[in-house]
């Protein structure tokens, strides 16, 4: 399994961002994907995740500003990120754990300017 994730890039604050992760290769039906970020000098942390079937769990910093979501038939997940502050900027990661196993993405830079 492979994820390619795709639409970090440089924003102002309060601005807006939709990040993408595509999957390729055999992906068992239950799964969960996630999204982590990264910031400089700072632990790996989750920022969403949504299993097949399930409902989204959001670290409590981006509640009611992000989105997850997925489509299952394009094996791709998104986040969509709103009113973008400056402790966003990370390098975000997607996730996938599966039955076979845990993959990451190469991690796509987002950087929130004040």
């Amino acid at each position: 399994v492979q994820l390619q994730a795709s639409g970090g890039g440089l924003v102002q604050a309060g601005g807006s961002l939709k990040l993408s992760c595509a999957a390729s290769g055999s992906i068992s039906y239950s799964n969960v994907v996630g999204w982590y970020r990264q910031a400089p000098g700072k632990q790996r942390e989750l920022v969403a995740d949504v299993s097949s079937g399930g409902r989204p769990n959001y670290a409590n910093s981006v509640k009611g500003r992000f989105t997850i979501s997925r489509d299952d038939a394009k094996n791709t997940a998104y986040l969509q990120m709103n009113s973008l502050k400056p402790e966003d900027t990370a390098v975000y990661y997607c996730n996938l754990v599966t039955l076979l196993g845990t993959y990451w993405g190469q991690g796509t830079q987002v950087t929130v300017s004040s």
